[in-house]
């Protein structure tokens, strides 16, 4: 998850979601904070655009194919056996 920098300069920052009482994870969550935060002049280091986020999320997209190419040229070298004694 990601510091996103969202267009009107505040934060979304991703936090853990707790169920109250007995500690149990509900899940991540997204929450909004602004410049008056004592944790937004760090975490601002951090923040993305939405735009650099696609473009990240781009980049991954073409190293997981090209990762696959590798392994469907392994997997076809290998065969039936990958574990070839």
């Amino acid at each position: 998850m990601f510091v996103i920098r969202l267009p009107n300069g505040n934060l979304q920052v991703p936090q853990t979601a707790v169920r109250s009482g007995d500690g149990r994870l509900i899940g991540d969550v997204y929450v909004e904070i602004g410049p008056d935060d004592s944790d937004y002049e760090r975490l601002s280091a951090q923040a993305l655009t939405l735009d650099e986020i696609e473009e990240r999320k781009g980049q991954w997209r073409a190293g997981d194919a090209a990762l696959l190419r590798e392994f469907q040229e392994f997997a076809r070298l290998v065969g039936d056996d990958p574990f070839p004694s």
